[in-house]
């Protein structure tokens, strides 16, 4: 899939089949949060691969994450405060952007993840001092069923570029 397609392609899943994710594209996932930039290239990022459906429970207890405990995996990417204290929430999200769009390209589905209580996240997968749970991305195959509510946001159009953008100054067309 062309990279500009996949971008296109991509949306938030909410509901997944239960299959589990192979390993070999899970580890295509992983990949391409591994080999992402970052600043002065400390890669300040941890990622951890939850897939046990008692810790999937645990998170799911966000206002907006119930979902996650029947998402086959989530992806809880964590930032070094240490090492970035500037840039470890960048760099983290620039992580988990590539793997979603590898997760598109390899024809799964993922849902970016805001809504979650950091202590309790942390507690339950034992995530040490000085690291911020940045994000958490759910990661499986879209159910199969239509979902209308992602089909009737998927047809909105988007904003056009010039609606968007300035050149050199803020509104300057």
């Amino acid at each position: 899939m062309d990279l500009i397609d996949a971008m296109k392609e991509r949306r938030s899943v909410r509901s997944y089949e239960p299959d589990p994710v192979p390993e070999e594209l899970l580890s295509k996932v992983l990949e391409a949060g591994r080999i992402a930039p970052s600043a002065s290239n400390n890669q300040p990022w941890h990622f951890v691969i939850v897939q046990d459906p008692e810790k999937r429970k645990v998170l799911s207890e966000g206002r907006y994450a119930h979902f996650l405990a029947q998402t086959p995996v989530v992806i809880v990417g964590c930032g070094d405060t240490a090492k970035a204290p500037r840039w470890h929430m960048v760099d983290v999200t620039i992580a988990l952007q590539q793997m979603v769009l590898a997760a598109t390209n390899e024809g799964l589905g993922t849902c970016w993840i805001g809504s979650f209580d950091e202590d309790g996240v942390k507690k339950c997968l034992g995530v040490p001092e000085g690291w911020k749970v940045v994000a958490m991305l759910a990661l499986g195959y879209p159910r199969k069923k239509l979902d209308l509510g992602a089909a009737l946001i998927r047809s909105k159009n988007r904003k056009p570029l010039e609606d968007i953008t300035s050149r050199d100054e803020f509104g300057k067309r």
